[in-house]
């Protein structure tokens, strides 16, 4: 019985190169008005880092799935 609940394709995370901010989009960001599970497509391409303010979303880089092994 495999009762697995993460999903291989959903839940990527994008890393700001500059402070280290990660936008998850299983979690959203509901401070910047993204609710949990609101896809990286679905964030606006003039979107500014949510901590540092300095990059911008072209900027932010994909993170592995952490599914090594």
């Amino acid at each position: 019985m495999n009762t697995s609940t993460s999903g291989a394709t959903s839940g990527a995370r994008y890393q700001c190169p500059g402070c280290g901010y990660v936008y998850d989009e299983q979690k959203g960001d509901e401070h910047e008005g993204f609710a949990p599970g609101t896809p990286w497509a679905q964030v606006p391409e003039d979107w500014a880092c949510a901590d540092c303010a300095v990059r911008d979303k072209a900027d932010f880089v994909k993170l592995d799935d952490g599914a090594a092994g």
